[in-house]
């Protein structure tokens, strides 16, 4: 508390900007707040990737639970896909938290964000040339697995992994989105505590105090978008998003 104390307010503005517009595009896409908070945290402040990751997870579990409550509301959640997807992603983000505070998870990250931009484009296409069509999912539990551990062990990759793979399946957009994002509260929560119980506990950086205060506010707006844009459009999105990001977290991950 007594770093909260000392904090320079002026300083907080680009932070609530960034976790606003993540938590916006997260709400509404499933995606993209671990990863664009994650990139600011490791590339502008220098944190260590465990630290980053520990950090953009705390301040998850407040944006989470806000948004996993709007989809609840607005009617977003496949109550059965939900129960799926919960324990195997909570076991795979206290895994991946794990290793990340003991091996570097760079080493795998390469690798994953380069299928991610394979799916990324395959959904972009899919959206402009094909009318979806929605189908129940035959991959679910290996999904939620590898997806909290690469959320936990890469700094993100729940929604990226478990979104796009879903959608692939045929899943109904919102449901997807809204589904995924409930469970992320849950898995953050584990992967939080796993974190500090491996690091200790660390007062909130300036960063990490603004990201709250942006994700926060704009999580209710994230689950109202997800129910009111249509099913192509939010495949179009969606794509786009996890292409750009993706590509971009590649040629960082190779080059450094």
């Amino acid at each position: 508390m007594e770093a909260l104390t000392h904090l320079d307010f002026s300083a907080l503005w680009p932070f609530i900007a960034v976790g606003f517009g993540a938590q916006l595009v997260d709400g509404a896409l499933g995606m993209a707040f671990g990863v664009i908070c994650n990139t600011l945290l490791v590339a502008v402040i220098g944190l260590p990737p465990a630290r980053a990751s520990a950090n953009v997870h705390i301040v998850e579990t407040f944006t989470t639970a806000i948004s996993g409550l709007s989809h609840a509301i607005t009617g977003n959640i496949d109550k059965g896909l939900f129960l799926r997807l919960l324990v195997p992603g909570v076991i795979g983000g206290v895994a991946g938290a794990y290793v990340l505070t003991n091996i570097d998870g760079a080493v795998v990250k390469p690798f994953v964000l380069a299928y991610l931009v394979i799916i990324g484009i395959y959904l972009l296409v899919r959206g402009l040339m094909f009318p979806p069509k929605v189908s129940k999912p035959k991959v679910v539990e290996p999904l939620g697995l590898l997806g909290g551990f690469m959320d936990a062990a890469g700094g993100g990759g729940w929604g990226p992994i478990v979104t796009s793979n879903l959608l692939v399946q045929g899943v109904e957009p919102r449901k997807v989105v809204g589904t995924v994002s409930a469970v992320e509260f849950f898995l953050t929560a584990v992967v939080s505590a796993t974190f500090i119980y491996n690091l200790g506990i660390k007062d909130f950086a300036t960063a990490t105090v603004g990201l709250l205060i942006g994700g926060v506010f704009a999580a209710p707006l994230g689950a109202f978008f997800a129910k009111r844009i249509p099913m192509k459009v939010m495949l179009v999105m969606v794509g786009t998003v996890l292409t750009i990001t993706s590509t971009y977290g590649f040629v960082r991950a190779v080059l450094m």
